[in-house]
């Protein structure tokens, strides 16, 4: 190749391989869940919800988890990979093609709630998210409209506030370190004083807040003494709470509280000036929760059963 004035060649090849779709499933709710596979063979998970008037996508950062929270069905699979930010741009753009020729609602939120942690891939993830916000030349997204939740890498808070606009959410679910380190490995390394100091320091833009996501379990979370310890915690932030019910599925440890005593919660929390919202399962019946097509996969190629969960996401 001839090279001309202000140009410059790779100094290798490169191949950028897209995403296959393995199968797709569709819910009453009219959520559909992508199961992609990558050119090496493994599988990530996508979600298109649809809500009111657009969709919002739930992508993936990594296939599998490395971060072992015990109620997640995605970390049972353990860590495999990091995702390129080529593989999860591609997540986007891919659905974003395939809503715009159905025509109807458009794409318009993004979330990284999907497999794995974004921020044990920040790389990656920050360069994806440099294109999927880009005006001119990328998918136009606004970071408004984009949310990255973390499990609580503490050092890379900072760095996500630094180089990027778009909205942080942290999963909490509960406002105690014994409880917290008992659900979530990483309330060893990093924990809740540190967290909850990292969330005051995060660099918010006007008129915006961290979310703090708390999957409801029961007999583990869900008292009125939890319920005080987390108006308390979150008191110098300005934040907002997603109460996420507990899923059930096979093999869990955990149990889905009584309605009264999520009700009741919540209104606690409202009585104390917080936003609180209960966000209510979608795809139900295609298993859209994180990890679980992927699970049923790998059953099924052993030649087992998986049963099918629901997802809970935020809008």
């Amino acid at each position: 190749m001839v090279e001309r004035p202000g140009q410059t060649t790779l100094s290798r090849p490169f191949v950028n391989p897209r995403l296959q779709v393995e199968s797709e499933a569709t819910s009453r709710d009219g959520s559909r869940k992508l199961l992609f596979r990558l050119h090496d063979g493994l599988h990530i998970e996508t979600v298109i919800i649809p809500e009111k008037n657009h969709f919002t996508l739930c992508i993936s950062s990594q296939v599998g988890c490395g971060q072992g929270c015990r109620f997640c069905m995605t970390a049972k699979g353990g860590f495999v990979r990091n995702l390129s930010a080529g593989e999860i741009i591609s997540q986007v753009r891919d659905v974003q093609q395939r809503v715009d020729s159905e025509g109807g609602m458009p794409l318009t939120n993004i979330v990284f709630m999907g497999m794995g942690e974004p921020l044990a891939n920040y790389q990656n993830v920050v360069h994806a998210l440099d294109m999927i916000t880009d005006g001119d030349f990328g998918l136009k997204i606004s970071t408004r409209r984009v949310t990255v939740s973390t499990a609580g890498l503490v050092p890379k808070m900072a760095d996500l506030g630094r180089d990027t606009r778009v909205n942080l959410a942290v999963s909490l679910n509960a406002a105690d370190d014994n409880t917290r380190t008992r659900l979530m490995p990483i309330n060893r390394k990093y924990p809740i004083a540190d967290l909850m100091a990292a969330c005051q320091r995060y660099p918010l833009p006007p008129r915006r807040k961290i979310t703090f996501e708390y999957i409801l379990m029961k007999g583990i979370n869900d008292s009125m003494a939890d319920a005080r310890r987390l108006v308390k915690l979150l008191r110098p932030i300005k934040s907002k709470i997603n109460l996420i019910p507990f899923n059930e599925y096979p093999g869990s440890d955990f149990e889905r509280p009584d309605q009264s005593r999520i009700s009741r919660f919540q209104e606690f929390l409202a009585d104390h000036h917080y936003t609180a919202i209960v966000r209510h399962s979608k795809g139900q019946d295609i298993g859209a929760a994180c990890g679980q097509l992927r699970a049923k996969l790998r059953s099924e190629d052993r030649g087992q059963r998986t049963e099918d969960g629901c997802l809970v996401m935020e809008d």
